[in-house]
């Protein structure tokens, strides 16, 4: 058995024992993913955000709020546990803005002000194929670029790309997380896509660079 036949057997054997009232499954099922939860709101948290929470505190939030909805999804299983739990996340990271960012409340609806070391993710992410060890420094230049480019987006187009591009979900995936259609998702992912290329070129780069 593979590596990743193994911790699906055993992901199964846990939502099993959970659902037969293990609440010791749940927690062992939320531990596995604390961690890359963790890393993925610290990335989304701008500095006015982190000086007044930490990322552990939205998380603990998430965990509150699963704990509360896990006998929903264990009926529906809608989405993998990960990405159910993502959605979780998002939407308590989502609520931390609101309530904390009172002055900017009018401006966060349904998309999380994006910090600028999720840019510097994304453009990591977007160029890792692109030269070599021996052309790091064309490389680090390229991610510049990209950078400033990403920079020139709104959050919407940037959130999208990093749940497509660093998270490498899938449209349905993304779709369930900010609670669009898979076909919503897949569109504002294309818009995304389109907008980013014309910057670049603007900047006289092409996609080919990526």
């Amino acid at each position: 058995m593979t590596k990743n036949n193994s911790e699906s057997a055993e992901l199964h054997d846990l939502l099993h024992e959970a659902r037969a009232g293990n609440v010791a499954a749940f927690e062992q099922l939320f531990q596995r993913h604390r961690d890359t939860l963790r890393q993925i709101v610290a990335l989304r948290m701008d500095p006015r955000l982190s000086s007044r929470v930490d990322a552990s505190d939205i998380i603990q939030d998430a965990h509150a709020v699963a704990i509360e909805r896990f006998a929903d999804y264990l009926e529906r299983q809608p989405v993998s546990f990960h990405v159910w739990l993502r959605q979780i996340v998002q939407d308590q990271l989502l609520m931390a803005y609101r309530r904390h960012m009172r002055a900017d409340r009018r401006t966060i609806h349904r998309e999380i002000p994006l910090p600028e070391r999720s840019s510097v993710a994304l453009a990591e992410r977007l160029t890792e194929h692109g030269p070599t060890a021996s052309q790091q420094v064309t490389r680090a230049e390229q991610i510049r670029r990209v950078r400033v480019a990403l920079r020139q987006l709104v959050d919407e187009d940037r959130e999208i790309l990093l749940l497509r591009h660093f998270e490498q979900l899938s449209h349905k995936e993304i779709g369930y997380i900010l609670h669009l259609e898979p076909a919503a998702a897949r569109k504002r992912y294309g818009r995304a896509l389109i907008r980013l290329g014309k910057i670049m070129r603007d900047m006289g780069l092409t996609e080919s660079q990526l």
